[in-house]
């Protein structure tokens, strides 16, 4: 049996149906590697986008921590700069205060209970000393009451005591004429010397007082964890 050839229109027709069929292939794989194409595509930008966002958080997380260690610094500056004006305005009224304490004892001689401190200094030195006999050296131009104030002291002393003391008043060396006042007084021949001035009475304050001193006038410190 011979093949029977095939006429112009039915290779055309052929021709055409192998195109077609070849046109769809194409299509369909054009759609294929399109699909596979996006696909990827999604992947690889949603993989960009993680990375950006780790990235930019990263950099947030960075600048928010120097940004806040920036504030604490800012406060930490800002406070020490406060507490330190605060520090040196309580030393400045500290200092003034015992400065005007230093102007009102200079003036102390004029008070009518002179006669009446200075017999209180020279007692608490003869109670020291427990001696016979002790040195008494003052300003010259207040040897009078100081002369007063010792016979009462030692009259009080022997009250008290039961013994007998003389004071004698230093009259080769007395007290600066700038003194503000008080007493110097000396025992077992000189060799033994207890400072009762004014002045000697006010530094002993300024250390010894000064935390009592700060706690009247500026409370309890908050910041301190012992007391004694």
């Amino acid at each position: 049996m011979s093949a029977q050839a095939l006429s112009d229109d039915q290779v055309a027709q052929e021709l055409k149906k192998m195109t077609a069929f070849i046109k769809q292939e194409a299509l369909e794989k054009a759609r294929e590697i399109q699909l596979k194409a996006d696909e990827e595509f999604a992947i690889e930008k949603s993989k960009l986008v993680r990375q950006e966002i780790q990235s930019i958080d990263s950099q947030y997380e960075k600048k928010f921590k120097q940004a806040a260690m920036s504030q604490q610094i800012t406060r930490s500056t800002s406070s020490n700069k406060t507490r330190l004006r605060v520090l040196q305005a309580r030393q400045e009224l500290l200092d003034q205060l015992f400065e005007d304490a230093r102007k009102k004892i200079a003036t102390k001689g004029k008070d009518e209970d002179y006669e009446e401190t200075l017999k209180g200094l020279i007692l608490e030195c003869m109670y020291m000393l427990h001696e016979p006999k002790v040195g008494v050296r003052c300003k010259k131009d207040e040897k009078e009451t100081v002369e007063k104030a010792a016979e009462a002291a030692a009259k009080e002393y022997k009250e008290k005591i039961g013994d007998d003391v003389e004071p004698v008043i230093d009259e080769k060396e007395y007290l600066p004429e700038e003194s503000a006042g008080g007493v110097f007084i000396t025992g077992s021949g000189g060799k033994i010397e207890l400072n009762n001035t004014f002045e000697e009475r006010l530094k002993m304050c300024e250390t010894e007082a000064l935390p009592a001193v700060r706690l009247t006038l500026f409370g309890e410190n908050e910041n301190r964890k012992f007391t004694n």
